[in-house]
């Protein structure tokens, strides 16, 4: 059985043919109207048309950062689509004539790594999207977790400091502000403008504006900021990690996301935060903390196999 997975984002719209492997067939893009989010149905069609032409497609599964309801229709908020209350799924299926399921993009991507990636071996698991900001999906005895009314999982919106930093969702102390890659770039900066000597090589390389690729590539050529912002990242992940663990005890977190491409600066500090912070450590197991394997297309893939286990 064929199904079609599409993940929306901020600026494209990514679509793939998926089979029961996991394995992406055939794919096609195209820009994100942001400008026009009624309009975004119209172009998840289009993919659809174009991926289908010379293919029997079952069914269609699409991601989304937002809140979605508990029937995986409605897209009752998305902040970067000014969606409210949206009615994707009607919307597609209408145009499309296929059923469709609309999910959360990063439980969409938790299903994909606990069928085809790092979780594949696991029952138990808590996802992490260290992005822009953080999303999150849960696991648990194989099963997606997706809370009463389909919003469960907003793991970055644990209030992690009481009166913290202003959070773009409008509460205060966020995870996200504190351990996400919007975070880690406003550390490097402010250091950057306070003490200037201690970035040189980030100033440099950036040339103006800071932002994350400077920041990872002035890290691994050992800048002083970078290197503490990194590091400072993986403290705050790690501290969240352990009271997730503290709370749904999984066997393993998985970490994936845009920031995750360097994990090569922050993860092991990440897995030494945790079991340091860890109640109860040294009398019961540690979880697993490992890298997500499937990248970019997790979203995808996970969406058209949930359209699949519709």
């Amino acid at each position: 059985m064929l199904t079609i997975g599409i993940d929306i984002g901020g600026t494209k719209v990514a679509a793939g043919v998926v089979d029961e492997e996991g394995t992406i067939l055939a794919q096609a893009l195209r820009p994100t109207p942001a400008d026009r989010p009624d309009q975004v149905a119209e172009t998840v069609a289009d993919v659809v048309r174009e991926l289908s032409a010379d293919r029997q497609i079952e069914a269609i599964g699409v991601g989304a950062a937002g809140f979605v309801d508990e029937t995986r229709s409605v897209v009752r908020f998305a902040p970067n689509l000014a969606w409210r209350e949206e009615p994707l799924q009607k919307k597609i299926t209408e145009l499309v004539g296929l059923p469709v399921i609309v999910e959360n993009d990063a439980n969409a991507m938790a299903w994909a790594e606990s069928k085809f990636g790092a979780g594949r071996d696991q029952d138990h698991i808590v996802c992490i999207t260290v992005g822009t900001g953080i999303g999150g999906g849960l696991i648990f005895d194989g099963v997606l977790y997706r809370g009463r009314w389909g919003m469960g999982a907003e793991l970055g919106h644990m209030q992690v400091v009481p009166e913290g930093k202003k959070c773009g969702c409008g509460n205060l102390g966020c995870w996200e502000q504190y351990a996400s890659g919007n975070a880690l770039v406003a550390h490097a900066r402010e250091i950057a403008t306070a003490e200037p000597d201690r970035a040189r090589t980030l100033v440099g390389l950036a040339g103006g504006t800071i932002e994350g690729e400077e920041v990872t590539e002035a890290a691994r050529q050992g800048d002083e900021a970078c290197l503490e912002a990194f590091a400072s990242l993986a403290e705050w992940l790690g501290q969240g990690m352990a009271d997730l663990a503290a709370i749904l005890d999984p066997g393993c977190f998985i970490v994936g996301g845009g920031v995750s491409r360097a994990s090569d600066l922050f993860l092991d500090r990440a897995r030494e935060s945790f079991q340091r912070r860890l109640t109860g450590r040294g009398h019961r197991p540690f979880a697993e903390v490992r890298l997500a394997e499937l990248g970019a297309s997790a979203g995808l893939v996970g969406a058209a196999d949930l359209a699949r286990q519709r």
